[in-house]
């Protein structure tokens, strides 16, 4: 049977939680991490095993929570007492979401890794933008190649996601043959939790199970047409590894929506904004205005003009996610003074009709 100690439990975490929740008496809660969150309810590790619990607070796969048995009779359901802070936190902008909420996809992850199945084509400008998110969570970002085996073009692919992944470690692997799983395994680490995040049919459970050593998650076929796969995760969940490092599967994403990214944005393209510093004027649009040395950069080709295209996408992206957020924050200021003034008046009318006469 796992334990606490399989999902992740270090020293750090264990210290962690003695300062967020010290312990005067044995009632104290005890530690617990989140391997799955549906609905109302997740499944917790606990240190005498696994336990699910009802909550209805903003809790993720991942989480480390404080756990309450309450009483000793049973009467009383457990119940989570607290959170510890997320040292990372690996975020989106919900799809579709005017009010532009983040959907929090994991926390506490220490390695993202950005899963690419080799036998399709390259898209830079998704490994860009999903190393941006990578990079802003607060983890460190891996690049996995998949599916080797699987294609003639290996050495091209290979050498095209190293060029794009601008120093980000590249695993390259195939989990039927076995090749580059003991070197990603060591890359891991004990104690690390690595999520795997790419498209559906990118071959994410199927290399979690070559990993592990058994079939921990279930494969589906993926459609010769266009290289697509039906989404066989449905939920995040972790799944030890062993030597207390944990894998988490997320289910294949379509796009990647930015949510308050601008540190990521500026690891993975640190290059082109150390430009704009040496642009002949300081409001440089680095469109067509003399002295700019991006536009300089772009036409020596030591920047890609696709590549500044992807950067320039992102930035307005994130420009305009700003703006939403700002309205957003101002209607509800004004929705807060509109009801304390209502309050205030029919205090003030309350006061005069039967207090003062």
């Amino acid at each position: 049977m796992n334990t606490l100690l399989d999902y992740g439990f270090t020293d750090r975490i264990r210290g962690l939680f003695s300062y967020s929740f010290p312990s005067p008496d044995t009632s104290s809660p005890e530690p617990a991490r989140v391997i799955r969150a549906d609905r109302g309810r997740v499944l917790l590790m606990t240190g005498s095993g696994p336990l699910q619990v009802e909550t209805g607070a903003s809790i993720v796969t991942g989480d480390w929570v404080a756990l309450a048995r309450n009483d000793d009779d049973g009467a009383l359901p457990p119940a989570i007492v607290g959170t510890l802070p997320r040292y990372s936190t690996l975020q989106r902008k919900r799809a579709h979401d005017p009010l532009s909420e983040a959907q929090v996809l994991g926390a506490n992850i220490d390695l993202v890794g950005v899963v690419v199945p080799i036998d399709r084509p390259l898209s830079a400008n998704r490994l860009e933008r999903t190393l941006v998110a990578a990079w802003d969570s607060g983890a460190v970002p891996l690049v996995i190649l998949t599916k080797a085996d699987l294609t003639s073009r290996f050495d091209e692919v290979v050498a095209q996601t190293v060029e794009r992944a601008r120093g980000v470690e590249v695993f390259t692997t195939s989990a039927e043959a076995g090749d580059g799983l003991d070197a990603l395994h060591a890359r891991i680490g004990s104690g690390s939790t690595l999520a795997l995040i790419g498209p559906s049919g990118a071959g994410k459970s199927t290399l979690i199970n070559a990993l592990v050593g058994f079939e921990a998650q279930h494969t589906g076929d993926v459609r010769a047409g266009d290289g697509k796969g039906r989404h066989t995760t449905t939920a995040r969940e972790l799944i030890p590894l062993g030597a207390g490092s944990v894998l988490m599967d997320t289910p294949g994403v379509r796009g990647f929506a930015l949510w308050d990214a601008e540190d990521g944005l500026e690891a993975v393209f640190g290059d082109i904004e150390e430009l704009f510093r040496s642009c002949r004027f300081r409001d440089c649009a680095h469109d067509s205005e003399p002295g700019c040395a991006v536009r300089a950069a772009i036409e020596s080709g030591v920047v890609e003009e696709r590549r500044w295209l992807s950067y320039r996408k992102m930035q307005r992206e994130l420009a305009s996610l700003h703006r939403r957020q700002s309205v957003a924050e101002q209607r509800r200021h004004g929705q807060s003074f509109h009801r304390i003034a209502k309050e205030a008046a029919l205090a003030k009318d309350y006061r005069n009709r039967f207090i003062e006469g």
